[in-house]
C-alpha cells in the first residue's frame, strides 16, 4: 500500500530503500543460524558414488573386494573399506507463507511469525547451499539453483514478495520433489488439505513448519477486550476473555491434531515451532527430519 503523499516513482523508492535496509541483517542472521547449526552436524551427507572422501569403516560381508582399502587395513588387524559421499545434488523448493496473519507478535520483545520464518527459511537454504544443494522458492519462476549469489536472490525475492493467501501456491514440480513450507496454518482445514492432497498428489515430499506466537498457543488474554483481524476480519468485542479460553484451546487443539494426522497420512513432516524459543532449535530440526526423509 503507497503511503499517502507518494507518487509511484517516489513509492518505488521508498519500497527499495525499505528492502535494503532489511537485507543485509537478515541475511547475516541466517547465516549466523546456519553456521551455528553447522558446527553441530556434518551436513546431509550419504554413502554412495562420488569422488571426495568420507570414512573408512569396516569391511563387513557383501562388501566388494574392490571396495577395501589396503593401505588402511594393513595398519590394524582389520580390513577398511573406504566410503566416498554421495555426490548427487538435490533440490528444495522453500515457501513461506504471506498472509497478513503472519505479521503479528503478542510482544514487542518477540519477532513477527514472518520475521521467525524468514529468517528460518533463509537459514536452511544456507545449510542446503553449503551443502552442494540446490534450493528455489515454491511459485517463483526461478528453478533450483546454488551457488554464492542464490541466498541473496532468495532473500530479495522473499521480502520483496506482495501479500497473499495463507495456502502453498500451485507449482509444476518433478516427482519426488522435495519441499518445506513454513506459516502458521491456521487456513481453513478443508482448504488447507486440499492444497496438500494436491501436491502430495504429485510425488511430492514435504516438511511443514507451523510457527506459532506463544499466545496464541496459551490464549493468557484476560478482561473486556477487543480482538481486531490482519485479514480483513470484523472486530470482536469480547467482555470477558477469560471465558473464551477453554474453547478456543479446544479448536486449536483439534485443529493441529487434524494437520498431523494428514500429514502423517501423507508421509510428511510437520514440525511445531515458538516464536519465543531459538531459531537454531528449529533449523536443526528441520535439518535432522529432512536427512532422514533422504535416507528413506
Amino acid at each position: 500500500m503507497r503511503p499517502p503523499g507518494l507518487n509511484a516513482v517516489e513509492a518505488v523508492r521508498a519500497e527499495g530503500e525499505s528492502l535494503a535496509a532489511r537485507l543485509p541483517p537478515l541475511l547475516l542472521a541466517a547465516k549466523r543460524v546456519a553456521a551455528t547449526v553447522a558446527q553441530g552436524v556434518h551436513g546431509r551427507r550419504r554413502v554412495g558414488p562420488g569422488d571426495s572422501f568420507w570414512q573408512f569403516r569396516r569391511h563387513q560381508p557383501g562388501d566388494a573386494a574392490e571396495q577395501i582399502d589396503w593401505r588402511q587395513s594393513a595398519r590394524s588387524m582389520h580390513l577398511f573399506v573406504r566410503e566416498t559421499e554421495w555426490a548427487a545434488a538435490q533440490s528444495a523448493w522453500l515457501w513461506r507463507d504471506p498472509s497478513a496473519s503472519m505479521d503479528w507478535c503478542s510482544e514487542i520483545a518477540l519477532p513477527r511469525k514472518g520475521e521467525r520464518a524468514d529468517l528460518l527459511l533463509l537459514a536452511l537454504a544456507a545449510l542446503l547451499l553449503r551443502a552442494g544443494e540446490r534450493v528455489a522458492l515454491l511459485g517463483d519462476r526461478t528453478p533450483p539453483t546454488s551457488g554464492r549469489a542464490v541466498l541473496e536472490r532468495l532473500a530479495v525475492t522473499l521480502l520483496s514478495a506482495p501479500k497473499g493467501g495463507g495456502l502453498p501456491p500451485e507449482a509444476e514440480l518433478p516427482r519426488h520433489a522435495q519441499i518445506v513450507l513454513f506459516g502458521d496454518f491456521l487456513e481453513p482445514f478443508d482448504r488447507l488439505e486440499a492444497r496438500l492432497a494436491e501436491l502430495a498428489g504429485k510425488g511430492v515430499r514435504g516438511l511443514l513448519l507451523r510457527i506459532e506466537d506463544p499466545a496464541e498457543a496459551r490464549f493468557p488474554f484476560q478482561g473486556r477486550l477487543r480482538f481486531e483481524g490482519l485479514e480483513g476480519e470484523a472486530p470482536i468485542p469480547i467482555d470477558q476473555a477469560e471465558e473464551l479460553a477453554p474453547a478456543y484451546r479446544r479448536r486449536l487443539a483439534a485443529h493441529e491434531v487434524a494437520l498431523a494426522d494428514f500429514c502423517r497420512r501423507l508421509g510428511w513432516g510437520l514440525i511445531r515451532h515458538a516464536t519465543d524459543t531459538p531459531p537454531t532449535t528449529a533449523l536443526l530440526a528441520l535439518h535432522q527430519a529432512l536427512a532422514e526423509d533422504r535416507r528413506r
